[in-house]
């Protein structure tokens, strides 16, 4: 017998589908249900590897994880990693498929409708409901002759729909009653329910908002979700949340270690901080263009990227580089992941054009090793320890770069499969292929200590996101009827 499955689309972008999906795994976690999360197609440059390799979107991976299960590529069928304003890394099942300019897959991205179809059938064999989280928004009726993402899936797999707006950015009676007139009549036949997220205040001073939509649309509605704390301590999927993203070093009455995170514009797999900026001896702050770095920063933490040529460029155009050079040379810290490890060491070079456009760059000259790009990816989970202090680490691999050069004899971490990353010979410059680096919590400890001695706190990274998993639960059992919205979820 298949499972049966309910999909939360929005009437936008970072309405909070995702973490709806993931209080909605959680809550239906502990009714006993075996429950997966899935996303037909997803547009995120933050991904995670399976076990066993493939690459799905961390929103996911993190749904998965509220579900009780380990993420697999069937959760998240198709990614799109853009590299460009026009351009974008294709991934089916887990693999990269090709690179394809926006207007080229617009184009012909129903043809991987069989893939996503292929996916939720083994999905739905496997467990007694899935819940599926639609992308941006069913009324950009525009792009609905070959969707996958919203109703087009919807219709091609009979999943009933739940569409959730978000009230914090306003006008949300007219996005709601906006998309029910935009929806042809079979589209909007398979809404039957709507529910209202990010309230602040009295839920009642909305009712006679609830009752007009009611009217206008014809749906129940589900319950209105007040502003939950959790859901943005949870790890983000869209780099739209950096814009607001700022270190709480206000509310601390000052943190003793500054850290400076560019907002590269192709930034990737910037979940990377997050541990960080939840130490309560941190202001992590991520610098948008246009800023200039901090001067009193204690580290620059340059994250990973789509195209690391690409965003080399963007950095000189800021002006960081020279911030980060002076950094350095004043005795800062500086530490590279993934592209940001790229960036530091002397030349990146991309012949093929795996990362973007093709061609060649000198790095930051901090580390000296080179880079480049090759055909392969690695695509792995991977655990050892940390070179200086031996603190376990595990974390994940994905990059299409090999980095070699004379600080590699300095590696920064010891991993099962070999040396990882490189350390400048005074150990303040450093960069590592390894995401997921700073949750655990033993190298994070011994890392800040190096950068301000005292820094170091107890925070239990794993275990917060557990808690605030359950909190975010609770909340959705309190402010939706889960029953009768999980009842409305088809055989």
């Amino acid at each position: 017998m298949s499972a049966r499955a309910l999909m939360i689309q929005g009437t936008g972008s970072d309405v909070g589908k995702s973490s709806v999906v993931a209080g909605l795994c959680r809550a239906a976690r502990r009714r006993g249900l075996s429950v997966a999360p899935f996303k037909p197609q997803n547009m995120s440059n933050n991904a995670a590897v399976c076990a066993g390799g493939g690459e799905i979107g961390r929103a996911q991976a993190l749904q998965a994880r509220a579900a009780g299960i380990p993420p697999t590529v069937d959760m998240n069928p198709v990614l799109l990693k853009p590299h460009s304003d026009s351009g974008a890394q294709v991934i089916v099942h887990g693999q990269v498929w090709g690179t394809l300019q926006a207007a080229d897959y617009m184009g012909g991205r129903d043809r991987l409708l069989g893939a996503v179809l292929e996916s939720y059938r083994r999905l739905t064999a496997r467990h007694d409901l899935v819940l599926v989280e639609g992308a941006g928004s069913p009324a950009e009726v525009n792009l609905r002759a070959r969707d996958i993402a919203n109703m087009g899936f919807a219709r091609a797999a009979g999943v009933p729909v739940c569409l959730l707006g978000d009230i914090d950015r306003g006008g949300v009676i007219a996005a709601m009653v906006g998309t029910r007139a935009v929806l042809d009549a079979a589209d909007a036949a398979l809404v039957g329910s709507f529910a209202i997220n990010k309230f602040r205040g009295d839920p009642a001073l909305f009712e006679d908002g609830v009752r007009s939509i009611e009217r206008l649309t014809g749906w129940p509605c589900m319950g209105v979700i007040p502003w939950l704390a959790a859901a943005r301590r949870l790890p983000q999927e869209d780099a739209v949340v950096l814009d607001r993203a700022q270190g709480p070093a206000a509310l601390r009455g000052g943190a003793p270690v500054r850290i400076a995170v560019p907002m590269l514009s192709r930034i990737a797999n910037f979940d990377d901080a997050d541990p960080l900026r939840l130490e309560p001896q941190v202001d992590l702050r991520f610098i948008a263009p246009g800023s200039p770095l901090p001067r009193d920063a204690d580290v620059v933490l340059l994250l990973g990227t789509k195209s690391t040529l690409g965003d080399l460029e963007f950095l000189r155009a800021q002006g960081w580089d020279h911030d980060i050079l002076a950094h350095a040379r004043t005795g800062g810290h500086v530490m590279g992941v993934c592209g940001g490890y790229h960036m530091l060491g002397g030349w990146v070079r991309d012949p093929l054009g795996v990362d973007g456009a093709s061609g060649a760059a000198h790095g930051l000259g901090l580390l000296a090793v080179d880079t480049v790009m090759g055909a392969g990816k690695a695509l792995r989970e991977a655990s050892g320890r940390c070179a200086r202090s031996g603190a376990p680490v595990s974390g994940y691999e994905i990059h299409m770069g090999s980095s070699e050069g004379p600080d590699r004899a300095r590696p920064c971490l010891h991993l099962a499969h070999g040396p990882d990353g490189a350390l400048s010979a005074d150990g303040r410059i450093q960069g590592s292929y390894l995401h997921g680096l700073f949750a655990s919590d033993a190298y994070r400890a011994a890392w800040l200590e190096r950068v301000r001695p005292g820094a170091a706190s107890a925070l239990a990274y794993e275990a917060a996101v557990e808690r605030d998993l359950d909190e975010l639960a609770d909340a959705l059992e309190a402010a939706l009827d889960v029953d009768a919205l999980l009842r409305r979820a088809s055989a």
